[in-house]
């Protein structure tokens, strides 16, 4: 794999980007943090090296035939900017789901662009048998030795401008950055330490280690589309196994709090997966003992939709540990609210105050906390708890945060039979019409709540009247409807707030 990187044909499109020192994000952590900026590729994403490294390889007759890939963003533009340069066709296989953005943005360097699916694996089915009626190459988005040694020219890259580095943290998919970037390192200087940092509800390849062998995982989170591979790469599976020296999970808060601190930075605003080597990195830092350490982390891709700054924003402040969010009971009586800013902020803000009366004597209040450091959180809750106020810590309740604290009302007293489902689905034109058609079968909806998020998919949180006798038969109807849900019944923010 060395050789291979040290003769990959990248630079005739890609940028020799550049390794930068993080000032602000050096002095909080107390180690050196370095940057590794490409998001400043032609296509703000480091996919363009793997891309043209494999098909620069095409020998003339593969060229005729042009190429294919399936792909929801960053991979296309890499191959469709690729195949533009050297004068081949190319077809990119998106999903129906795709935001305009990336679609516009794979249109203007010249491929046909051919919508299938609601996801990245039907569109990647769609792209096989585009292969077998065009006769076209499949260029593969990570699972490919010479679309790995492409991305491993960023590791060459790191270890000449920074020959001292002690760790590097790369974000994982499927995996082929990961691969590349530990190949080349581990085999100049075996001692920097290489972790790989993946969302939680997407670690198909810490899950794979963990088993000793690559895992398909049912379902993958969405935040991070970026990195939402149900199944990692078979040759970038055995390099990371046998290069990686561990690995770290983070939540779609950290990775928001790490999307925050970048542009604090830089002024540059990355898109989930491209920010998560620094969430990775700022949580295992953290945690460590030690102090001085040069340290990179990759910036892999900006490629971020408008539409998601908002929950991006609202996310990063309990990522950073500077929101707290609680469900509190409030007795109905003069000053229990002068009383309860006296007893447990002390001159801090109110980030969020949505009251509720419940019944005569009591009400309940979803109350955020604005936090100067995140260590306050064990304060607010034991000042909480030592002044006898019945609360509910729903910091990190997403039920809370990504629907709870956008609605209004209150639980429908009539309703004795309520039951509550967070549902996903893709989000397309009329989509939210099909689920509800499809949903609406014999059972009343009680509460409905729809957020977009400018994301690929919708989540949708409903209630419905269903008698307890009927639970597990609704249950198997929504499962024959192909919608992925969960059960919030027992959520304390419903319990509580709604």
């Amino acid at each position: 794999m060395l050789k291979d990187i040290l003769k990959a044909r990248v630079y005739e499109v890609a940028k020799r980007t550049p390794l930068e020192l993080a000032p602000s994000l050096s002095h909080e952590l107390g180690h050196r943090i370095h940057l590794k900026r490409e998001d400043l590729q032609p296509i703000f994403s480091f996919k363009i090296r793997g891309a043209y490294n494999r098909i620069a390889a095409l020998s003339p007759a593969e060229r005729e035939r042009g190429v294919i890939c399936a792909s929801a963003g960053n991979h296309g533009q890499g191959v469709a900017l690729s195949a533009q340069r050297l004068g081949i066709p190319a077809w990119v296989v998106m999903p129906t789901t795709t935001p305009d953005i990336k679609v516009q943005a794979v249109a203007r360097f010249g491929a046909k662009i051919v919508l299938a699916g609601d996801h990245y694996s039907q569109a990647y089915e769609r792209s096989l048998q585009l292969v077998e009626t065009t006769g076209a190459t499949m260029i593969h988005p990570f699972d490919d030795p010479l679309v790995i040694a492409g991305q491993g020219t960023i590791g060459k890259e790191i270890l000449e401008d920074l020959p001292e580095v002690d760790a590097i943290f790369v974000p994982v998919g499927g995996g082929g950055l990961l691969a590349g970037i530990a190949a080349y390192v581990k085999a100049l200087n075996p001692t920097v330490k290489i972790y790989g940092v993946e969302p939680k509800d997407s670690d198909a390849m810490a899950r794979s280690v963990e088993a000793g062998n690559r895992l398909t995982l049912p379902d993958v989170g969405i935040f991070a589309d970026g990195v939402a591979v149900r199944q990692v790469g078979a040759h970038t599976f055995t390099l990371s196994q046998q290069l990686v020296d561990g690995y770290i999970r983070v939540t779609t808060d950290e990775i928001c709090s790490a999307i925050h601190d970048i542009y604090r930075e830089t002024r540059t605003l990355l898109e989930p997966a491209g920010a998560l080597s620094w969430a990775g990195a700022k949580k295992h830092l953290a945690e460590s003992q030690q102090k001085g350490l040069n340290v990179v982390t990759v910036n892999s891709g900006a490629n971020m939709n408008f539409q998601r700054l908002q929950f991006v924003a609202e996310r990063a402040m309990t990522g950073a540990g500077l929101e707290c969010l609680y469900a509190v009971r409030l007795a109905e009586r003069p000053g229990s609210l002068k009383a309860l800013c006296s007893d447990i902020l002390g001159g801090r803000s109110i980030t969020e105050f949505n009251y509720r009366k419940s019944d005569p004597d009591d009400a309940f209040i979803l109350l955020g906390i604005a936090a100067e450091k995140p260590s306050d959180h064990a304060g607010f809750t034991a000042k909480l708890r030592d002044k006898g106020y019945f609360f509910a810590d729903l910091t990190d309740n997403d039920l809370a945060k990504e629907h709870v604290r956008h609605m209004v009302g209150g639980r429908a007293k009539h309703v004795s039979t309520e039951e509550l489902y967070s549902f996903v689905f893709p989000e397309r034109p009329g989509a939210l019409a099909s689920f509800l058609s499809a949903i609406s079968d014999g059972w009343n909806i009680s509460l409905f709540h729809y957020r977009s998020h400018g994301a690929d998919y919708g989540r949708v949180l409903i209630a419905f009247e269903v008698e307890n006798s009927e639970r597990t038969q609704f249950e198997q109807h929504l499962g024959a409807i192909g919608y992925p849900f969960k059960r919030e019944t027992d959520n304390p923010a419903y319990q509580l707030l709604l």
